[in-house]
């Protein structure tokens, strides 16, 4: 089977066009899944929606006044620690580098580790044990 590359490329260019992270294109027997994983830097202020407390504009890695925030990849539900009554994955005052799982981000029965995107001390943890959390939401913020 010869691959097509302009169909990758292509693909490739729908993921930035049109904002996604993922895309996956059948034609007969082909399956073509392209992915991508972005850690954006964001100086942008925060924007609250007061009905819900979650942010309106997703952020990845942002530093502000507050540090640097750490935010949810995806929609779900938030968990401290890998299983009830488990050891938390963080705590205030943790030194935590690049990498370290900091919550469990839980998606339709999928379990999904956040790790940190930048070295710090947790100076704050944004979100409660079994809270839902929205995409871009910031859930830890690092000094």
């Amino acid at each position: 089977m010869k691959i097509d590359k302009k169909i990758i490329k292509e693909l490739s260019d729908y993921l930035d066009e049109f904002n996604l992270t993922e895309l996956e294109y059948t034609e007969k027997d082909t399956k073509i899944k392209v992915s991508k994983n972005n850690v954006s830097v964001n100086a942008h202020p925060k924007s609250i929606n007061n009905d819900t407390g979650f942010k309106n504009e997703p952020k990845s890695l942002s530093p502000t006044a507050k540090g640097i925030e750490i935010t949810s990849p995806i929609i779900g539900t938030a968990y401290h620690a890998p299983e009830p009554g488990a050891k938390k994955f963080v705590e205030v005052g943790k030194k935590i580098k690049k990498g370290d799982t900091v919550m469990i981000v839980e998606a339709m029965k999928t379990m999904n580790h956040v790790p940190s995107t930048s070295d710090g001390v947790v100076k704050e943890i944004c979100v409660q044990d079994g809270q839902p959390v929205e995409f871009g939401q910031t859930i830890i913020i690092l000094e």
